[in-house]
């Protein structure tokens, strides 16, 4: 191996990651569906000549950790037949991928015939078929009423479009014009990163990337391992429950982890969780990794990278078979949230018995539909997910959780689409769109806001699959170190006739023009003993209208007499025992 200039490493690892941006940018631009063009719901990748994850844009970061399955299972497929011009296409979640939806592109970057990367493009399509609504089916039982499975496929051979194979995907799609639109977008968005790293390949040449890609994997593996070492040895437990995965509607879904710290290394062991179930929360093996780097990699301190060296310290375990592993043709389309949610529960909630300074709260579980059918003012059949539900993010020490920031498998990258854009597009009328007070998890730094989203629906039969979790008090958001828990969520169906109907999760609601849909979200966990967040926080809290006279008495200990909006001090103290912060 040459020897390489340190610095030169720095910037060529800075250009990898800035050509993921432009990936990510193109798709941002082009796309014809707001799940992309507004919710960011996607990622965009690079891989060296040998399948290995080299950067990558995670604006969604649960389908970070997968990407690297599903390229392997193009590239193993395809052996020996991959050439210039090539375009593939993946979503089957038993060939690679993690759930249907999530469609990956990749494209081969060839520089004087030689195969020297890959780019990937991957992201939530607005329909991939099946029995659902954009892509969610709280009915499935099996994979085939999931979605469409499409295993590793050509869309384009030497620069040819395979017509043949888009004529089989779009005939079934109930959206096609959306799904075709943003597979180019995909396919345009590997593009741009294909000419970026030919650029950069003429720039410094093959032999001194390859010296520079190893020396970036050495490095972000040696930091990996130092921040991992700082974590306590040990074998810590946790589990965290599902509501139901849609089928058993009275049973609740276990995931329980075992996670060993040794030395440098850390392994996840889910081993101990419930078997595969009927209903579409199953994760993919893929999604079950991805899922669990998400809860090593906000608990360390320092920033790293995901990439192919930060990954090498990392073991996971989950039997096939299992809720975390399952067998084919089990269905997966909700694996992404409500199972990833309950995974980076536990992982979370396992590390904070090592390291509970650098864990936090649970952030709000997802309960909120996709919806679809015919939009009377355009004429055309529309799909959106409601990403104006999400609720706040747990708190961890010294600091207060976000507000509207879940759900944990988009850690803050999922954007909430602009009402009158969302309006626009779909034929909904907003009524209540704001932070919910009283509905964070108290503590010393209390958790994030959740929120209060209300719609008039301007269609006639309009279907909702409300798929999630978190609406019954075991799967409220945990609260640590003598935190609270937020809040369930609630979720209701107001009819025409004025009726108010509570809904559960993980089933389907067909929806006239006139009713109303309205979400109650819950914020997140809180950190710490309520009774020492400073009185003057909690006064701020009251006076933005977000935690409530009665609750900062009887959560925090802070009287407040609403005549003067001021604290009562003898009262405080009394209620505090004597505490003043």
């Amino acid at each position: 191996m040459q020897k390489i200039d340190p610095i030169l490493v720095s910037v060529i690892d800075n250009r990898f990651s800035s050509i993921c941006n432009e990936i990510g940018q193109t798709m941002l631009r082009t796309s014809r569906s707001p799940i992309f063009s507004e919710a960011r719901d996607f990622v965009s990748a690079i891989f060296d000549r040998r399948c290995r994850l080299i950067a990558q844009k995670d604006y969604v970061p649960v389908l970070s950790g997968a990407a690297p399955f599903a390229l392997k299972a193009i590239a193993e497929h395809f052996e020996g037949r991959i050439y210039p011009g090539d375009i593939y296409v993946l979503n089957d979640p038993y060939r690679g991928n993690n759930h249907p939806p999530d469609v990956t592109v990749v494209k081969p970057v060839f520089y004087q015939d030689q195969l020297i990367f890959w780019t990937m493009a991957k992201g939530h399509l607005a329909d991939v078929g099946g029995g659902g609504v954009v892509g969610y089916n709280p009915e499935a039982t099996d994979a085939w009423t999931d979605a469409i499975r499409i295993p590793p496929v050509k869309l384009y051979e030497r620069g040819v479009k395979q017509q043949d194979v888009w004529d089989l995907i779009m005939i079934n799609v109930h959206i096609p014009f959306l799904v075709e639109g943003d597979l180019n977008c995909e396919i345009g968005a590997c593009t741009v990163g294909e000419r970026s790293l030919i650029a950069l390949t003429e720039k410094y040449g093959i032999e001194t990337l390859e010296t520079a890609i190893d020396e970036i994997f050495q490095a972000y593996e040696n930091k990996m391992r130092a921040e991992i070492k700082k974590i306590p040895n040990g074998t810590y437990y946790a589990e965290s429950k599902i509501d139901n995965d849609g089928i058993d509607k009275d049973r609740m879904v276990t995931v329980r982890l075992t996670l060993t710290v040794e030395d440098e290394d850390v392994k996840y062991d889910y081993s101990a969780s419930d078997n595969q179930v009927k209903g579409f929360i199953n994760s993919t093996y893929p999604n079950t990794v991805s899922s669990s780097l998400i809860s090593l990699f906000t608990t360390i301190e320092n920033k790293v990278k995901i990439n192919e060296g930060s990954l090498r310290p990392v073991t996971v375990i989950a039997p096939e078979g299992s809720l975390l592993n399952p067998l084919e043709p089990a269905p997966t389309t909700a694996c992404t949230v409500i199972t990833t949610e309950a995974i980076v529960g536990a992982g979370w909630f396992a590390l904070a018995e090592a390291v509970p300074h650098l864990s936090q709260a649970n952030w709000n579980h997802w309960a909120a539909p996709a919806s679809g059918g015919l939009n009377p003012r355009t004429g055309k059949f529309f799909g959106d997910i409601h990403f104006m539900s999400k609720g706040g993010g747990g708190a961890t020490q010294g600091f207060d959780g976000w507000d509207h920031m879940g759900t944990v498998c988009t850690l803050g990258g999922l954007r909430s689409p602009d009402p009158e854009l969302h309006e626009l597009i779909n034929p909904y009328l907003i009524l209540n769109y704001e932070l919910l007070p009283d509905f964070a998890g108290p503590g010393q730094w209390r958790g994030g806001n959740g929120m209060h989203y209300k719609w008039k629906v301007l269609a006639d039969n309009v279907a909702f699959a409300m798929f999630g979790s978190g609406i019954r008090e075991e799967t409220a958001p945990f609260g640590l170190m003598g935190g609270k828990a937020a809040p369930c969520t609630s979720q209701y169906l107001i009819k025409n006739t004025g009726e108010k109907v509570w809904l559960d999760v993980n089933r389907f609601v067909h929806c006239e023009k006139g009713e109303i849909i309205e979400i109650l979200s819950s914020g997140g966990g809180g950190f710490g003993d309520p009774s020492k967040r400073p009185q003057e926080l909690v006064l701020e809290d009251v006076l933005n209208g977000v935690v409530g006279v009665t609750a900062a008495q009887e959560q925090y200990g802070v009287v407040i007499q609403p005549s003067t909006m001021t604290i009562d001090q003898e009262e405080t103290n009394r209620l505090r025992g004597g505490y003043r912060a």
